[in-house]
Order: structure tokens, then sequence, then C-alpha cells
């Protein structure tokens, strides 16, 4: 229980705080200091030197950097510098592959010696291959719209800088880096179209192959069929 004493003291310090003009306003930016984030240094490689700043600079947003607690100077985190368009096609490539041999494999596991037991005939067997020809049709389908795209889009680009030159105008460096970038990703694209329509005439020949298979053993299990 509070004393009468202790009553008083907490009278007084409320009444301190009400009169003494900003009082509440300094406890209430106190308790908003104690909550705030901490404030980060951002760190990263300029021209062969390393740079760290408080602030990110927009032509550091895509560089790779270390992360830092200011107060503390703990490390508290990274990021990676921002992917390429021959890189982010590369990933792409490379996912569709992972999915297309993870598909592969499931396949083969219910092919072969489970056939007779598993498949009442040719058409059951060929649903088998459903979910690898729908991911490689839809990879084609997908590359040969970006490849249209991109075309599209270079095509522009070269018409503008076509007419500039007629016009005995020169060139802006920004259209002709945007030329460049469009010609880069439309010959990406390109060769991955060409990557998924190869893996699609590919699985033509391993469905082929397997219904091949297929039937020699239809064949030596039932002789007279």
């Amino acid at each position: 229980m509070m004393t009468s004493t202790s009553t008083t003291m907490a009278a007084l310090a409320l009444a301190c705080i009400l009169l003494v003009p900003g009082a509440a306003d300094a406890q209430q930016r106190g308790k908003s200091k104690q909550t705030a984030k901490p404030k980060k240094l951002y760190c990263w490689n300029e021209s062969g030197r390393r740079t760290c700043s408080d602030t990110l600079p927009p032509e550091a947003v895509n560089v790779a950097r270390d992360e830092f607690n200011a107060s503390s100077g703990l490390r508290s985190g990274a990021v990676n510098a921002a992917m390429s368009e021959e890189e982010r096609v590369a990933a792409i490539q490379l996912e569709a592959q992972r999915r297309f041999e993870q598909a592969a494999e499931q396949t083969r596991q219910r092919t072969e010696q489970a056939m007779l037991v598993t498949y009442k005939d040719e058409d059951d067997l060929r649903r088998v291959f459903g979910e690898r020809t729908g991911i490689l049709n839809n990879n084609i389908q997908g590359a040969s719209y970006n490849v249209a795209s991109l075309r599209e889009s270079l095509v522009i680009l070269l018409d503008d800088a076509g007419t500039r030159e007629l016009a005995g105008q020169k060139i802006p460096p920004k259209l002709a880096t945007q030329i460049r970038q469009r010609h880069t990703e439309l010959l990406a694209q390109r060769r991955m179209q060409t990557y998924f329509e190869q893996q699609r005439q590919d699985l033509d020949v391993e469905i082929e192959s397997t219904l091949q298979r297929y039937r020699e053993l239809k064949s030596a299990t039932n002789p007279r069929g």
C-alpha cells in the first residue's frame, strides 16, 4: 500500500512534468528515441575503392553492399548486386532445366519394369509425359512471346535512330545504349527459345522410345496378343 509520503512525491513529480514547458514533449521524445529503428551504414565498392555512407545514392542501389548498425558498428546484413539480363536469363534457364530434369526422373521411375503393371495401354502411358510436355510447351510459348516483344521494341528504337540520322542529327547516347541492351536481350531470349525447342524434340524422341519399349514388354509377356 502506498504511504502518504509516496503519494505526495508522485503528485509533485506529475506536477513538475505538467508545469515545466516542454517536459511532457521531451519525455515522449525520449520514448520515441528508444523505440526508433537503429540507423544503418552502407558500404560498397566504387571504382576500385571502398565507400561507406549513412545514405544510399541512386547509383549504388543495384550494387552489392554490406549493411552495418551505425551505433554498434556490427554488420547487420548484405545485399547482392542486381543481376544483368544475361545472368537473369541464365538463372531462368537453370531453374527450367532443374524442373525438367526433376520431372524426367519421376517419369523414369514410373516406367520400365512398372509399365505392364501400371499402364493398361499406350494412351495411359502417354499421360505420364503430360507434365513434362506442359512445362516445355509453356517455356517455348513464353520465350517466343519475349522474342517477338523484344524484336518489336528493337525495331522501334532502330527506326527512331534511322530517322534522326536521315535528318542529320546525332543519335543520343541514351538511345544507343537502349539499342544495344535490347539487342543483347533479344539474342539471349532467342538462345533460350532454341534451347527449349530442342528439349521438346528430345522429349518426343524419348516418348516414342518409351512406347516402343512398352510394346516390346507387352509382346514378351503376351506373345499371342
